[in-house]
């Protein structure tokens, strides 16, 4: 299947192309993969031409990949990822960034930018990402698309390049909220038994976010609360955004190190910008280190969960900001990083799912709204998440 790839959406190289294993609910759709799963027959880069060099060619598909085909989806091609899936703003110097087609003149999100630009584009029906720190989350509110991180390990990551283990899942962009639910048809496990909670406002989330930001998606609120009741204003990081941030970065570089740090040491892999400095932060991140970390996420777990036990849903936005310019320097990507990370590693640390719609835009760039439901309510926050988009007049 020949696609005109004008957003630099796929790897470089022969396009791999996959056919339906059988027809199902998902028959006649296409789809591209971030290019840290495996897919028999081919070499999963990882987003790095080192990693690609030291990795031999896949000897089977990762399992949700084989249950996408089997569903009668196509899969034509894999798409760009952010080096070793280690960094926001989706930049890769090796393969090139893919273009933002909904505003060029800025970063895509990352790492799963090349699956966000690609369904953004209309170059497949949807795509296939990953979430450590925001990985989906994040391109889908910076190129206006539906995104899911479904609950920690909701969904098989056999056959994916790690990050940090406790922290990765698998994930997905639509352009439609009926589409974002049909593949969690597909994918995901029955439902915890739930009912219907109240709708939970965070405060940190709307104050950490920019004021134009806070003020483009407060109309979408107020027309999802026709639907869900008035909202309740709740305090969930009392310690603070960077404080949050600080225990994520420490608990993800632990893992990052424990994961690929043996491969690091061994190859000395060439790295775009940041992401060598974010692996050698990782070296030296010791137990001691990020022991608070976790005993962090311990205690926001505890805080976090019971509140969503009874089918509650926290809404917020799903990035501070719009995407950077890609004139934006490191310093200014560090700081978007932090502000960014504090607010998406609640859903990260506890393991719950969070859907992103595209609900607003600030000087032409897309933003997201996100809902966050309890662990193992996947189906039913994407039931909300259609619901929502009819209210919000979005695609359906």
């Amino acid at each position: 299947m020949h696609i005109d790839d004008k957003v630099n959406a796929f790897v470089p190289g022969p396009r791999l192309e996959v056919a339906p294993l059988d027809t199902g609910r998902l028959s006649g759709l296409t789809f591209a993969v971030k290019d840290l799963y495996d897919v028999v027959g081919s070499v999963t880069t990882f987003g790095n031409p080192d990693w690609a060099r030291t990795h031999p060619v896949a000897v089977a598909t990762a399992p949700p990949i084989v249950a996408l085909l089997q569903a009668g989806a196509h899969l034509v091609g894999k798409t760009k990822t952010h080096e070793l899936a280690y960094g926001l703003t989706g930049e890769n110097v090796w393969h090139g960034t893919p273009i933002n087609p909904r505003a060029p003149d800025r970063f895509p999100g990352g790492s799963s930018c090349g699956s966000a630009a690609a369904v953004a584009a209309e170059l497949v029906d949807f795509a296939i990402g990953s979430d450590t720190g925001g990985s989906v989350r994040i391109p889908a509110s910076y190129c206006g698309l539906f995104g899911i991180r479904p609950s920690f390990g909701a969904i098989s990551l056999a056959g994916a390049c790690p990050l940090a283990p406790s922290l990765d899942t698998f994930g997905w962009f639509t352009r439609s909220a009926s589409l974002l639910a049909g593949i969690g048809d597909v994918l995901l496990p029955g439902d915890r038994p739930g009912g219907r909670g109240p709708m939970l406002r965070v405060e940190e989330a709307w104050v950490n976010a920019q004021p134009e930001v806070a003020e483009a998606l407060r109309p979408a609120l107020e027309r999802l609360e026709q639907i869900r009741g008035r909202s309740v204003a709740v305090r969930l990081l009392t310690e603070g955004v960077d404080s949050v941030y600080d225990h994520f970065r420490t608990v993800q570089a632990e893992e990052a190190w424990a994961a690929l740090g043996a491969w690091v040491d061994t190859t000395k892999p060439q790295f775009g910008p940041g992401v060598g400095e974010r692996f050698a932060a990782a070296k030296a991140t010791t137990p001691g280190i990020a022991a608070p970390g976790r005993a962090f996420r311990r205690m926001l777990q505890a805080r976090v969960r019971p509140l969503l036990a009874g089918g509650a849903i926290l809404v917020f936005p799903t990035s501070p900001c719009p995407a950077p310019l890609l004139t934006a320097g490191l310093a200014e990507q560090d700081r978007i990083r932090q502000a960014t990370i504090g607010i998406t590693a609640i859903a990260g640390f506890c393991g719950l799912p969070e859907v992103t719609l595209p609900a607003g835009t600030v000087k032409g760039a897309p933003v997201g709204l996100s809902l966050v439901a309890g662990h193992g309510h996947d189906r039913a926050l994407l039931e909300t998440a259609c619901d929502v988009a009819a209210v919000l007049g979005l695609a359906v």
